[in-house]
């Protein structure tokens, strides 16, 4: 039976048979007997890569252990509200810290980043949406369109599913309903490219017409990353 450890962009945990390309944890969100009992356990909710060092953890949701959860690529996990890790994805961090210190000066250490991401991610215990302009959205930013998860995508947005992106449409007119925190919408605005798969491959399917990268919307086929094998048990 699939585990309760895939995050949407809503941030809710579903269990599905896939992992998804990212790996992370927000802690031990777990009992004993491996059910899930919390959405969250503390402010640190990180997104890691799949394998690092050869580490490995079987069997997973061990008692008293962070609980390992999944996405199914960065983008999620930035509208999830998860940012890199500063050990597995040391050179990610050290970039998020840069465009951080931009946006946010004096907030460069993991809590008080953390704390901001935080009080934008969550309103008492449900997820705090903002508003915008669809237009002003740059691309891997996630938005509501029909009550469902869209990733902006060059003039398209594709909606999300477990298994992928489909059902790409046109860049909608007017106002949004933003998932993705803002400073994390200011990172993707800034050119953000870290070393773990920014959009699964489903988002270069013929039902999207091109593949987009952050610079302006010039076409290349590096802003997705082939699946690599999963090395975490998942």
């Amino acid at each position: 039976m699939p585990l309760q450890s895939r995050v949407t962009p809503l941030g809710e945990l579903v269990a599905v048979p896939s992992r998804g390309l990212v790996y992370g944890n927000r802690g031990c969100l777990h009992d004993a007997d491996g059910r899930i009992r919390r959405r969250f356990a503390g402010r640190r909710w990180i997104a890691c890569r799949l394998a690092f060092r050869g580490r490995r953890r079987t069997p997973l949701l061990q008692p008293g252990r962070y609980t390992e959860l999944f996405f199914l690529d960065e983008a999620t996990a930035f509208a999830a509200g998860h940012r890199p890790c500063a050990e597995c994805r040391r050179e990610d961090y050290r970039r998020l810290q840069e465009l951080w210190r931009e946006l946010h000066p004096g907030e460069v250490d993991a809590d008080t980043i953390d704390a901001r991401l935080h009080a934008e991610r969550l309103e008492g215990r449900r997820q705090r949406h903002h508003d915008a302009r669809w237009s002003e959205l740059p691309d891997g930013a996630f938005a509501l369109l029909g009550g469902v998860p869209h990733v902006v995508c060059g003039r398209q947005v594709l909606a999300w599913t477990a298994g992928g992106y489909d059902r790409g449409t046109a860049r909608p007119r007017g106002r949004a309903r933003v998932i993705t925190p803002p400073s994390l919408l200011a990172v993707l605005a800034a050119g953000w490219e870290g070393s773990v798969p920014f959009l699964h491959p489903s988002a270069a399917l013929p039902r999207s017409t091109v593949a987009w990268r952050l610079d302006g919307g010039r076409a290349d086929p590096r802003l997705v990353v082939k699946a690599r094998p999963t090395s975490r048990g998942g």
